[in-house]
């Protein structure tokens, strides 16, 4: 049995407010599905994603080829380029994390606390949905099926608002994903949805009745606006200037793999190292064959003074204090060379966005003391920046990356997507009994 589709594009056939109250209604049947049908849809959606292939690359074809004249008039940065561009492998990791996500378990109704109040009195603290999400994000087309994964895998459904530069792609992906989900008469339709312009975006931040987070993904600009403007809860991170901290006790080889890796593998993306930092008593040895390599790939440096007495014969652009506080998202890295541990945690905790930040180092002390003194959601040693990921860490997929300390902080899974509710049973209990004294309480902690 399946039912007509309707299409992405639902900003045509109704206000935002009126979308917002549809996937109100989509969330509390999406809330009620048990694991099996959940992952029947996710499997399907893969299918309908690689069957759907073709369209995905045409229309991503023509998002590419109207961006093309930005790139040469310097609007968009080939970086920002190639986040908007899909390919065949592109797709298939598509369909590829959406299986993923199948596979994970159940994040819904999971018993996180059970405590004995009493006789015969029991709370439990559950895990459910949230509702209703929001997500406004920028290019990356591949983040629709990671979004509508996530989001129907714990219950909640989906208002998604993408950017202008993707919109023919997103729109295919989405129509791909609402046709899929036609074929399943207890999976609502509205449980994904997709507007279409800037204006929708206020009106979408005004549905705080029937919203109940707002995850922005794109530039600094974009998060604190919609930070600024929101009546909704916002979850998100600001900017992303990760740092790669290179100790004395550094092995060379590793610093320049890992410090090549943060910046050059995808260098548009948040969890890219946008300063490096190097002790200098390391520096001499390591900073010629770093810089060699970066430059090799196109990679703008800019240092400190200390950065360009050790290198006379590169052509460096003098670091002002503006970039240490700068997130390039390009193949500009700033350099900046100091005298000891003490000084790169305070360079990190000063002018880091709380995101991810990592060391190279072979000494246990510097690395304990860096893990446990930055305060970013993510610390690494040893690890390129850009394992930042929710793929990578395991969760299937991520609907972002919080560097909030409330809810949910760093790559954002299944979990970030739940909340939980308390459930008590009982057997007449009253409270009277307790406050004059007759019962009292016990608070027995009791296996989860």
């Amino acid at each position: 049995m399946s039912r007509p589709t309707t299409g992405a594009l639902q900003t045509s056939e109704g206000t935002v407010a009126s979308i917002a109250r549809s996937a109100r209604i989509a969330s509390r049947a999406l809330a009620k599905l048990l694991l099996k049908a959940r992952n029947e849809v996710l499997l399907a959606a893969a299918k309908a994603i690689e069957d759907g292939g073709k369209r995905i690359l045409e229309a991503n074809a023509h998002d590419c080829a109207a961006a093309e004249p930005e790139v040469v008039a310097g609007k968009m940065s080939s970086a920002m380029f190639a986040r908007l561009r899909v390919t065949e492998k592109g797709v298939a990791q598509m369909a590829t994390q959406v299986r993923e996500v199948a596979r994970l378990a159940d994040p819904l109704g999971r018993k996180l606390a059970s405590t004995e109040l009493d006789d015969g009195l029991v709370l439990y603290r559950e895990s459910c949905p949230l509702g209703v999400i929001g997500v406004i994000f920028e290019s990356r087309p591949d983040v629709v099926p990671q979004l509508a994964s996530l989001a129907l895998k714990s219950g909640n459904a989906v208002v998604m608002k993408g950017g202008s530069d993707a919109a023919e792609t997103n729109e295919t992906l989405v129509s791909i994903w609402r046709e899929c989900l036609s074929h399943f008469p207890a999976v609502p339709l509205d449980s994904i949805n997709l507007l279409q312009s800037r204006a929708d975006v206020m009106d979408l931040l005004a549905q705080d009745r029937d919203v109940d987070l707002i995850i922005p993904r794109g530039s600094y600009e974009l998060v604190h606006f919609i930070m600024k403007h929101s009546r909704i809860p916002v979850l998100g991170h600001g900017e992303g200037i990760c740092h790669v901290y290179v100790d004395r006790a550094a092995d060379l080889k590793k610093a320049i793999d890992v410090t090549y890796d943060s910046k050059v593998q995808y260098p548009a993306v948040c969890n890219a190292a946008e300063t490096l930092l190097v002790h200098e008593a390391i520096a001499p040895a390591f900073l010629p064959k770093v810089v060699t390599k970066l430059k090799q790939a196109g990679v703008e440096i800019r240092g400190d003074a200390k950065t360009r007495a050790l290198l006379p014969g590169e052509a460096i652009v003098p670091a002002t204090e503006e970039d240490w506080a700068t997130e390039y998202g390009d193949l500009i890295l700033s350099v900046k060379v100091v005298a000891d541990l003490d000084e790169a945690i305070e360079h990190v905790n000063s002018y880091g966005s709380h995101h991810t930040d990592a060391i190279v180092t072979e000494d246990a002390g510097a690395a304990r003391r860096f893990m446990n003194e930055i305060d970013s959601a993510g610390v690494f040693q040893n690890v390129s920046t850009r394992f930042a990921d929710g793929y990578r860490y395991g969760f299937g997929a991520e609907v972002g990356i919080s560097t909030s300390k409330l809810h949910a902080r760093g790559p954002m899974g299944l979990e970030g997507l739940t909340t939980y509710k308390y459930k008590l049973y009982g057997h007449g209990h009253t409270v009277a009994e307790y406050a004059k004294g007759e019962k009292k309480f016990r608070h027995r902690q009791l296996p989860s």
